[in-house]
């Protein structure tokens, strides 16, 4: 069903003339420097694509050949129509090589494999005008000036810099000819000699040339030879005298299509980074939420701190507004891969319509939703609730499975996964300290864990403070706080106060704790005016004569989290009043 999917989006952009998408064979990528000729291959400058400088600079990005893997001692053997790195373009040594003269034979030999492929392309190729002017380029030799030219310091200073060429009074380089497209695309489809075997593609149900090996497609943190698809000779998946992808036949086109499109969207604005997980999202028709997407789970770009809000509020309009009724019919696909050694890993696919999608992302955030200070932002993107469980708020301490498990809860609607609650609870022990996220990530974990799978029908952790919540962690948490803001009261400017003793004992085993804190709120208490005395007290009694049973000796992991939830809850009601009162 992926490559299906895959399979259908690159159809559906192919017919969109302005989709930008690569044809078969080919893939947008960056080339730093063109050759600029004449219609007599005389060479005219060195042009650098890039738009600004420094930090600043904009890449360019070009439609050319696609590029093929290359290694071991023949490697040289290989290289790219009309554009490869200066070794094979120009035949210039790599600068970093220790060995001048190892260097100049192997730039000689990338030379000559690139001449030899260029002379060896048809007559109706080499006949048009930009082909052939790179042709008389190197029967001229006149490749041997272009290291004289004003830009070749900066050029030969990028190890492995990319060229091609492009004609006086042209816009795009010749790669983009429409000759040159034509032939590559007609080539790239055609079999090598181990590609014998014909049969119905399980894509597209036609019969042909069936691809024995899947191309490979580079993800964060993993390997450039990473695979969505592989099988392995001799290990079990052979069957029948059929070996590796002739094991699962897809024809050449449906594979260069599919492919073409995974490294579209994950080379686009169609992609996102959440923790080790690579995401790409798309819709069958275009939707508002394949542009906000991203938006919801990651952090916003500095120069606009608050574009994930105002998507997450659009995302609310248009629900409460009914404009996704017309899209019950819009299928929407997600896909998160996740590097595993020489291969991909497939974390999730879920699929099913953009009306189903909007409302599961809806139902995440109001999860979430929680009493918040008037400097808070108002939703909080994926990004920002995962570094809340992770040491010193990094990323790269987030469990490796973590992000795509979460991910995959929001866009199934499911439960959160019980690593998330273990790891938030973790943290704020660790650090003794119960921010608005982590409070905002239990009661999320709380509320839909009891909701799907109804354990505690009637127990649903509101956005503020419940007074009429009779669970006893909850109200131990409610109780500490109170005790702590009694604390701070009485010795104004503390330093440390009794969240930072016993924030952790208290939480597990608060029979331990809590008669030591009561019997020191009495001297706290002894300091306080009249007025805070009598609101305190009372506030005290009210939350205890809420405790039905006895002090719990310990408390679960789920109760430790209702234990936090409270304590915020409390804290945040008291600064809300206080803030009203002024």
């Amino acid at each position: 069903m992926i490559l299906q999917a895959l399979y259908d989006y690159y159809e559906r952009k192919a017919q969109d003339q302005e989709s930008g998408i690569a044809p078969v064979g080919f893939e947008w990528k960056e080339i730093r420097f063109l050759i600029v000729i004449d219609a007599d291959g005389n060479v005219k400058s060195l042009e650098n694509t890039r738009e600004g400088t420094g930090k600043q600079s904009v890449k360019k990005m070009f439609l050319l050949p696609k590029s093929a893997k290359s290694t071991g001692s023949n490697a040289w053997q290989t290289t790219f129509l009309l554009w490869d790195h200066y070794g094979y373009v120009l035949g210039y040594p790599k600068e970093d090589e220790p060995d001048r003269a190892k260097a100049l034979a192997m730039a000689e030999k990338q030379l000559r494999t690139f001449i030899d492929k260029l002379f060896s392309l048809p007559v109706q190729v080499k006949a048009d005008p930009s082909v052939a002017a790179v042709l008389k380029f190197y029967e001229k030799e006149e490749y041997k000036k272009v290291p004289t030219l004003d830009n070749w310091s900066e050029c030969c200073g990028i190890s492995g810099c990319n060229l091609t060429f492009r004609l006086m009074g042209e816009t795009e380089p010749v790669t983009g000819r429409e000759v040159v497209i034509t032939y590559h695309k007609a080539i790239a489809l055609l079999p090598d000699k181990t590609e014998t075997y014909e049969a119905n593609c399980l894509i597209t149900g036609k019969k042909g040339i069936v691809q024995r090996l899947s191309a490979s497609t580079a993800i964060s943190g993993g390997q450039a030879s990473g695979k969505l698809v592989g099988f392995q000779k001799d290990s079990g998946f052979d069957s029948y005298g059929k070996e590796q992808g002739f094991n699962a036949p897809v024809s050449k086109y449906a594979h260069a299509a599919y492919t073409t499109a995974l490294n579209t969207l994950i080379k686009g604005e169609t992609h996102m980074l959440v923790g080790d997980t690579t995401t790409v999202f798309w819709a069958a028709r275009p939707a508002q939420l394949e542009n906000d997407f991203s938006l919801f789970f990651t952090s916003s770009p500095k120069d606009d701190p608050d574009q994930g809000v105002r998507a997450v509020r659009q995302l609310y309009e248009s629900i409460a507004a009914g404009q996704l009724s017309a899209e019950d019919s819009n299928r929407f696909y997600v896909l998160g891969l996740a590097p595993n050694a020489a291969r991909i890993a497939v974390r999730f696919w879920v699929q099913g319509t953009v009306r189903d999608f909007a409302y599961r992302i809806k139902a995440h955030f109001d999860d979430l939703d929680i009493a918040r200070g008037p400097k808070d932002d108002e939703y909080f993107s994926l990004h920002r609730l995962l570094v809340h469980t992770a040491l010193e708020f990094k990323i790269s301490n987030v469990p490796p499975n973590l992000a795509g498990a979460v991910m995959q809860a929001i866009l199934n609607g499911t439960s959160y996964p019980a690593t998330l609650l273990q790891q938030c609870v973790r943290r704020i022990r660790a650090e003794r300290n119960v921010t608005r996220i982590r409070a905002a990530i239990i009661k999320a974990y709380l509320n839909r864990h009891n909701r799907i799978y109804q354990k505690i029908a009637k127990e649903v952790f509101t956005v503020s403070l419940d007074k009429t919540n009779m669970n006893p962690a909850y109200r131990l948490g409610r109780l500490f706080s109170v005790l702590e803001l009694i604390q701070e009261k009485a010795s104004p400017g503390i330093n440390t106060t009794i969240r930072d003793r016993f924030y952790g004992a208290a939480a597990s085993s608060p029979v331990t704790v809590f008669p030591q804190l009561l019997k020191l709120k009495n001297h706290h208490v002894a300091k306080l005016p009249t007025r805070s005395k009598v609101y305190f007290e009372s506030l005290i009694g009210e939350i205890v004569d809420g405790i039905k049973a006895e002090m719990p000796a310990h408390l679960a992991l789920e109760d430790q989290g209702r234990f936090a939830v409270g304590y915020y809850h409390q804290r945040q009601d008291y600064f809300t009043k206080k803030n009203e009162n002024r």
